[in-house]
């Protein structure tokens, strides 16, 4: 069965995931961390991607990132894997793949699912049971976007931004997000939407895309539709915003 199409646009905002090789670890120590986040400050730059939000946890990493054009966010991620491997496999004396491969990601577009997609990544740690609050893991955005601390990684969403015109009223308005629980259907939603490379948006660019023949949901079961005649990796079709 031919792979989903990687839906990417210029501008508009990707969640991505990326994994260890069978869910084994991907950082050992916190050393493998800083390298890790020196090169995605520089590739991610050179790529062209601004970075929103993100996470590093024991075997995986989480992303929000915006990419200017529609090969920026592979570009980032392909460098990204390669340069942090090839630094893992001789500090750590290993060899072989460290990824479990093609990393996974979705389309978010809106206040909802942009803001609800920095919460989701930077509660993973809470989540997963590692600390109590997102502002006591120090391997996330988390203190960043809250104002605690200056990081040059991050780049303010324009949803984040909107959040208040005013920065220590933003920063408090956005701590506020993290006051409510998780909402079990959001976290079914994007973790679906991302490993199905399926997107999560506004009315207006879902209309949008749908004109644009994208298709924007799994299918149902029923006869494989015709094949169609675009790049079977990256669709970022040309629509008018």
């Amino acid at each position: 069965m031919p792979r989903q199409a990687r839906l990417v646009l210029p501008d508009v905002a990707l969640h991505v995931r990326q994994r260890g090789h069978n869910r084994n670890a991907c950082f050992w120590d916190d050393t493998d961390r800083l390298v890790y986040l020196s090169l995605l400050y520089q590739l991610a730059k050179e790529a062209a991607c601004a970075l929103h939000a993100y996470v590093l946890m024991t075997n995986h990493v989480h992303l929000l990132l915006t990419p200017r054009g529609a090969d920026s966010c592979a570009s980032l991620m392909r460098n990204l894997g390669q340069r942090y491997v090839q630094f893992v496999n001789r500090r750590h004396e290993r060899s072989g793949t460290l990824w479990e491969g093609r990393y996974r990601s979705c389309l978010v577009d809106s206040a909802e699912y942009v803001l609800g997609c920095h919460r989701y990544i930077e509660l993973n740690p809470v989540r997963a049971g590692m600390v109590a609050s997102p502002s006591a893991y120090r391997w996330s955005s988390h203190n960043g976007n809250v104002g605690a601390v200056q990081n040059p990684l991050l780049s303010a969403h324009c949803e984040y931004r909107a959040l208040s015109e005013e920065e220590g009223a933003r920063h408090a308005a956005y701590r506020g997000l993290f006051n409510q629980g998780d909402e079990p259907q959001f976290l079914e939603a994007i973790r679906q939407a991302t490993n199905g490379g399926f997107p999560m948006l506004g009315e207006k660019l879902k209309a949008q895309l749908a004109a644009a023949g994208q298709q924007l949901e799994p299918r149902k079961p029923g006869p494989a539709p015709k094949e169609t005649h675009r790049d079977p990796d990256v669709f970022s079709g040309e629509l008018q915003f």
